[in-house]
């Protein structure tokens, strides 16, 4: 059997993922499949930092703008079709790189998801009538406390998943991260995880200046033509729900940029503890291109070097 090889690209958003994932494709001379659940929907570009068309033409990317926001989408779909997309990529590819800070994704890839109950109605029922009630502030602090791993893995911005965790938590009496952790699943290629850091300041420095630029680049203007969708559960994320209070009249435009930036740190800094805790894998800084390129390459020529002598 010759062995195939899955590179995976972990990290918090702003740390520099897809500038190595650009730089890993071009060494390898290979195709990168996204790991993002918000650069999934074509209508959602500039706030969900989509790769540039430049470096969307640097080498072949799957799983981008591939889905509609009115589109009802899933880890499960989502773990489907990317085993189908790298089985095509295996018949032309040895290695294949997958990046993205949707944790849920990576793990639906490299291990499998566990299935999970379907949601009893009138738990959910009370759930929403919460969400109504209080609004969505003590829905996420119960998820946090009582399951802060699954907290971390996802969104807890959206109510509809933060709703499905507390759900599943409240129908089985076990957080919905444990029902998450059977046996890995078995799969064809080799998985190479690698994560990347940077210290707080300066992630915080890009996560500002990644905000900037995409105000410069037509944020406001993307938000607005995508307003009369703003009840779809893909728009419930950090960038688009502060403009959207601004647009509503609820804040000025300065305020809603800072919360974008206060939010989108908030958020890297639970990928950030999810990863930390649950991805295990060695870390490097995104600036260390060749010492990563020589892990990998030392990696992957250790697996098959085991190949050729067993």
């Amino acid at each position: 059997m010759n062995h195939r090889y899955l590179i995976v690209i972990a990290g918090c958003t702003a740390v520099g993922k897809t500038h190595l994932a650009l730089q890993v494709a071009r060494e390898f001379r290979t195709a990168i499949v996204s790991a993002d659940s918000r650069q999934i929907y074509r209508e959602m570009s500039i706030g969900v930092a989509r790769p540039s068309s430049e470096e969307l033409a640097t080498a072949p990317h799957f799983m981008i703008g591939s889905v509609s926001i009115g589109q009802p989408y899933d880890a499960a779909q989502y773990e489907s079709e990317v085993l189908g997309i790298l089985t095509q990529l295996y018949e032309q590819h040895k290695v294949v790189v997958l990046t993205g800070g949707t944790g849920l994704y990576l793990r639906a890839v490299m291990e499998g998801l566990d299935p999970l109950p379907p949601n009893d109605p009138a738990i959910m029922e009370a759930l929403q009538e919460a969400l109504l009630e209080k609004g969505l502030g003590p829905l996420q602090e119960e998820l946090m406390r009582r399951d802060p791993a699954a907290a971390g893995s996802m969104d807890v911005k959206n109510p509809r998943r933060v709703l499905r965790a507390l759900s599943v938590m409240r129908q089985t009496g076990q957080p919905i991260s444990v029902l998450w952790k059977g046996g890995p699943a078995e799969r064809p290629f080799v998985t190479i995880p690698v994560r990347l850091h940077l210290d707080r300041q300066e992630l915080h420095e890009r996560i500002h200046k990644r905000v900037d630029r995409m105000m410069e680049e037509g944020l406001l203007n993307e938000v607005t033509q995508l307003l009369p969708f703003k009840g779809l559960q893909a728009l419930e994320t950090v960038g688009y729900q502060e403009l959207f209070d601004y647009l509503d009249g609820n804040c000025t435009l300065p305020e809603a940029v800072e919360w974008i930036k206060v939010h989108t740190r908030q958020y890297a800094k639970r990928q950030e503890t999810w990863f930390k805790k649950y991805f295990i894998a060695p870390t490097f800084s995104p600036d260390a291109i060749q010492e990563i390129m020589a892990y990998l390459t030392h990696t992957i020529q250790a697996h098959e070097k085991i190949h050729l002598e067993s």
